[in-house]
C-alpha cells in the first residue's frame, strides 16, 4: 500500500494565534485604535493601508519568507485582473488559474506526487520536504473566483489598496472564511464603515467571546482524547473508538466553527460582515443538508466555479456531437463525485483526503437515490444515520494512512472486541453474558472525555447556533454579563496557545 508523505504548514511563532493573549490585549486593541484614528484624522485610504500593513505583519509572525510569495500572487493576480476587465480574453484566463493552481500545487502536493511515482516506479527521486505556507488554499481559491468574474465582466475595477485588504485582511486570512470579492469590496469602499459603530462592536464581541469559548473550553479539551485515542490505536475496543471519533468529531466542528465565528467577529468591529460558514451541520437528517451546513464558502466556490462550469462545458459539448449515453442522475452522480473528490484534494494531499473526498459524494448519490424511492425516514432515524455516516468517513480525515483508518475503523466495528472499564464491572456484570469484558482501556480521563461528548452532543442539538443568535442580538444588561463570563473563564484557560486544526489545510 502507498505511503504518503503529510504535508504540514510552515508553523512560526503562536503570538498571533485569535486565542492568544499577546492577540487579545495587544495586537487587536492597537490595529483597533490605530485603524479608527487614522480615518478621522488622516484618510480613509490611510486607515485601510493600516489594515493592509497589520495584517501582514499579522501573516508574518508565522515565517517571514511567505511575505513575498504572497505578495508576489497578490500583484500577479491584480494585475491579471485587470487585464481582464479591459479585455477579456480567455487564454489569459486560463494563464492566471494556472498560475494559482501551479504554486498550491507546487507547496502542496509535489512531494505526494513523487513519493507515489517512486513508490510505482522503483524511482528514486529526492523528496522536496516542503512545508505548506499558512493560507495558501484559501488565498488562492479567492483569487481564481475574482479572475474569473473579471473574464465575465462582473468585477469593477477596484484599486491595489481594496485588494490587498481583500486578500490579506487579517481576520479570515489564515483559515477562512473563503471571501468573495462581491461581499468584500463594495465594504471596504463604504464611507460608513470608517466610523465607529457601537452595535456592530457588541455584536463582535459576542461572537468572538462564544468562537474562543468553544476553541479554548470545548475544541481543546477534546483534543487531548484524541490524541490519547491516536496514540494507543492498536489497542482501542468497540467504546473506546467511538468515543475517540466522537471527541473528534465534536473537536473539528468546535475548533473551526469557533475559528469562524472569532473572525466574524473580529471583522465587526471594522464594520466588516463576512459570510457565515457553518449552520448547526450535526443537526442535519440527511448527508446532502449535512454537507449544506458545512464550510459553506468552500461550498459555494466549488458549486459556483467547478460544478456549474463543468456543467455547463459537458453541455455544450454534448450540443457539438459529443455524447455519452449516460441518464441524467449518472451523469450528475459523476459531477457529484468529482466535485467532492476536489474537495478532498482541496483539504490536504493524500489517499486518505481522496478517499473520504469520495466518501461524501457517496453519502450525497445515496441519499438521492433514495429521495426518490418517495420513502421518508423518521427525523431521529435519518439523523442517526447521517451522523453516524459522518464519524465513520471522518477517519479517513484525521487519521495520517490508510494503514492507521483501516486499524481505526475495525476498532469502531466492534472487531477488537467490546471493552469496558473495570469500575463498570459490578453495576453491569451480566453484560459479560454477551461478549463485553470488563478491563483497563487505554484511554485516560475517560468519564471526563465521554462528559465532554455528552455536553458537545447537547450544546450542537439543543442550542442555536452562532448565526441565528446574531439574527436577534440586541446588547442587553445579561448578555453582557453572559459574554463576559464566557470571555473571562476562556481567557483563564489560555495557558497552553494551540494551533487551529484548519491551519494543515
Amino acid at each position: 500500500m502507498l505511503n504518503v508523505p503529510q504535508v504540514t504548514y510552515e508553523s512560526g511563532r503562536a503570538d498571533m494565534l485569535f486565542n492568544s493573549p499577546q492577540f487579545i490585549f495587544l495586537f487587536f486593541p492597537v490595529v483597533f485604535i490605530g485603524y479608527f484614528v487614522i480615518s478621522t484624522f488622516v484618510s480613509r485610504i490611510g486607515s485601510r493601508v493600516w489594515l493592509v500593513g497589520c495584517s501582514l505583519f499579522f501573516y508574518s509572525m508565522w515565517n517571514t519568507k511567505y511575505i513575498p510569495l504572497i505578495l508576489f500572487s497578490i500583484f500577479l493576480n491584480y494585475i491579471v485582473g485587470r487585464l481582464l476587465i479591459q479585455r477579456p480574453r480567455k487564454f489569459l484566463l486560463v494563464i492566471g488559474i494556472i498560475s494559482n493552481l501551479s504554486l498550491l500545487g507546487y507547496y502542496k502536493y509535489l512531494d505526494f506526487i513523487i513519493q507515489n511515482v517512486n513508490q510505482m516506479f522503483a524511482f528514486h527521486i529526492p523528496l522536496l520536504n516542503l512545508a505548506l505556507p499558512l493560507a495558501i488554499s484559501f488565498y488562492t481559491f479567492q483569487q481564481i473566483s475574482y479572475l474569473v468574474d473579471c473574464y465575465r465582466g462582473k468585477v469593477d475595477n477596484y484599486s491595489l489598496v481594496n485588494y490587498l485588504l481583500f486578500i490579506t485582511f487579517f481576520p479570515h486570512l489564515i483559515a477562512g472564511p473563503i471571501v468573495h470579492h462581491r461581499v468584500m469590496m463594495p465594504q471596504f469602499q463604504s464611507v460608513s464603515n470608517v466610523k465607529i459603530n457601537y452595535h456592530n462592536i457588541a455584536l463582535g464581541f459576542f461572537c468572538f467571546s462564544i468562537g474562543l469559548f468553544k476553541k479554548v473550553i470545548l475544541a481543546d479539551r477534546l483534543s487531548l482524547t484524541v490524541a490519547d485515542g491516536l496514540g494507543n490505536l492498536s489497542t482501542l475496543s468497540f467504546f473506546d473508538a467511538w468515543t475517540v471519533i466522537l471527541s473528534y468529531t465534536f473537536q473539528l466542528y468546535f475548533d473551526f466553527s469557533g475559528y469562524s465565528d472569532m473572525a466574524i467577529g473580529l471583522a465587526l468591529f471594522f464594520n466588516i460582515k463576512l459570510p457565515i460558514n457553518f449552520n448547526s451541520p450535526y443537526k442535519a437528517s440527511d448527508f446532502q443538508d449535512m454537507v449544506s451546513r458545512w464550510h459553506i464558502t468552500l461550498t459555494r466556490f466549488l458549486y459556483e466555479y467547478v460544478y456549474v462550469p463543468m456543467i455547463r462545458y459537458l453541455s455544450q459539448k454534448a450540443r457539438r456531437g459529443f455524447r455519452i449515453n449516460w441518464s441524467t442522475s449518472v451523469k450528475t452522480s459523476f459531477n457529484v463525485m468529482l466535485l467532492m473528490l476536489l474537495s478532498g484534494i482541496w483539504h490536504g494531499a493524500g489517499w486518505n483526503f481522496m478517499i473520504w473526498g469520495l466518501l461524501m459524494g457517496g453519502g450525497i448519490i445515496v441519499h438521492r437515490l433514495w429521495s426518490k424511492l418517495g420513502v421518508k425516514l423518521p427525523i431521529i432515524l435519518g439523523w442517526g444515520i447521517t451522523f453516524c455516516y459522518i464519524n465513520i468517513i471522518l477517519v479517513f480525515f484525521r487519521t495520517e494512512s490508510l494503514e492507521q483508518a483501516a486499524t481505526f475503523l475495525e476498532a469502531l466495528l466492534g472487531l477488537n472486541g467490546f471493552i469496558l472499564p473495570q469500575q463498570l464491572q459490578e453495576p453491569l456484570n451480566t453484560l459479560t453474558e454477551f461478549g463485553i469484558r470488563f478491563e483497563s482501556t487505554p484511554l485516560q480521563n475517560k468519564y471526563k472525555a465521554l462528559g465532554y461528548v455528552v455536553l458537545s452532543l447537547i450544546i450542537v442539538l439543543g442550542f442555536k447556533n452562532t448565526a441565528e443568535k446574531m439574527e436577534k442580538f440586541k446588547p442587553s444588561y445579561p448578555m453582557l454579563i453572559f459574554v463576559v463570563l464566557i470571555l473571562f473563564y476562556s481567557i483563564l484557560h489560555l495557558t497552553q496557545v494551540s494551533e487551529f486544526l484548519y491551519f494543515n489545510f
